[in-house]
């Protein structure tokens, strides 16, 4: 694995692609950039959206934080996988058994990259900044250290 992601950092880019694609309908994000102390998300979006709309994805992150889901991995043939999810991410050297990462009934999608076990362990989400331009919506964020309220 050429990147190291941070388990919660990357486990909570997990769960806000989750709640945009539900919000929204806009998939996961197209781009990321996830480290230890601030991370962002690119997402292709037709209209910018409202400091509402932002506080309520970041309220919906932390509601499935809190909720502790387990998190979980499978693995499936690359076949099985095809059917199920966008593989088109994926590497080209990677063999025929994919990772699935399942966060409780929130989200699943195949990925490479190390995760917390429970989502209680994350810490509080924050967006601290959003940007709209040329039809991508970049959110950036943070996350405190678990049982802190920052």
């Amino acid at each position: 694995m050429a990147k190291t992601y941070d388990p919660r950092m990357h486990t909570a880019e997990h769960i806000l692609n989750a709640v945009m694609d539900r919000t929204f309908g806009c998939g996961r994000c197209f781009s990321a950039h996830i480290e230890k102390k601030k991370s962002k998300c690119d997402y292709h979006m037709s209209h910018a959206v409202s400091e509402t709309d932002i506080r309520n994805v970041q309220d919906a992150v932390n509601d499935v934080i809190r909720s502790d889901l387990p998190v979980t991995e499978e693995g499936l043939s690359k076949e099985q996988a095809d059917e199920q999810y966008r593989l088109d991410k994926l590497p080209s050297d990677a063999g025929g058994t994919v990772r699935i990462i399942q966060i409780g009934d929130v989200d699943a999608c195949p990925c490479i990259g190390p995760h917390v076990v429970s989502t209680g362990t994350i810490g509080t989400f924050r967006i601290t900044s959003h940007t709209f331009k040329d039809g991508v919506l970049r959110i950036r964020y943070k996350l405190s250290a678990p049982n802190t309220a920052e």
